[in-house]
């Protein structure tokens, strides 16, 4: 695993999210796509958890693993990258193309929203504090969030210094390691930018956005997660 390197690029939030985050989800979205299969279990128990008919929105959807998890529930995906939205498609999941600051839905449309490994994507505070907005601006009152970022106290394979704003290598295989991702023989290396989120700075962001309460923050998988009632 190739190491992270501190985020030193000069660029407005805009556009260092649109070369270090949109662009290369597009380049790297059906080799992304084969690594997520797998449904982390706290998300798995909110899903599970909801009532029979209960309709949200996935934010940042992916590939769409989360979104036929039940099948008694409508779970719509949103995802700015076009490449993973088709991947949906061919999954026969319901997707659409979307800016997670910006979503396409009247307010309180939701009885709850998730979103996973999105917001740390944003590359200032006050984005991500908008993203946050977003998500309870879209979800009924009483309705439910969740929101999974990457820790900065990572306890697995990952060990990151003091750098919160880092730039994380994905790594796609030549065809010489039988890759169908990859027709070259070299590597492909793509740079993702991250906000690498200390303990307790999620539910500070909860906090501050206000009109909500925690019902639930801990760590998982490498992650923090909030699950927030809107009041």
């Amino acid at each position: 695993m190739r190491d992270p390197i501190p985020d030193t690029v000069v660029l407005s939030s805009t556009a260092k999210e649109e070369q270090y985050v949109h662009a290369v989800y597009e380049q790297i979205a059906e080799h992304f796509s084969d690594t997520r299969f797998k449904a982390w279990p706290v998300i798995e128990r909110y899903l599970k958890e909801l009532a029979v008919g209960s309709i949200g929105a996935d934010v940042g959807c992916g590939n769409g693993k989360y979104l036929g998890l039940r099948p008694d529930i409508f779970l719509i995906g949103t995802d700015r990258s076009q490449a993973l939205v088709e991947i949906c498609g061919a999954r026969q999941l319901e997707s659409l193309v979307s800016d997670a600051l910006n979503q396409p839905f009247r307010s309180a449309a939701f009885d709850f929203a998730i979103s996973i490994a999105v917001i740390h994507h944003f590359s200032n505070a006050t984005r991500r504090q908008q993203a946050v907005e977003e998500l309870l601006r879209i979800v009924k009152r009483g309705g439910t969030v969740l929101v999974f970022v990457w820790a900065l106290e990572q306890r697995g394979r990952r060990r990151f210094a003091e750098d919160q704003d880092v730039l994380v290598p994905w790594v796609v295989p030549g065809s010489r390691s039988g890759n169908r991702c990859n027709d070259g023989e070299l590597d492909q290396v793509f740079h993702r930018y991250y906000h690498l989120f200390r303990e307790g700075e999620l539910s500070e962001l909860f906090q501050n956005v206000g009109g909500c309460s925690i019902l639930e923050a801990g760590y998982d998988r490498d992650n923090w997660y909030v699950i927030a009632r809107k009041d």
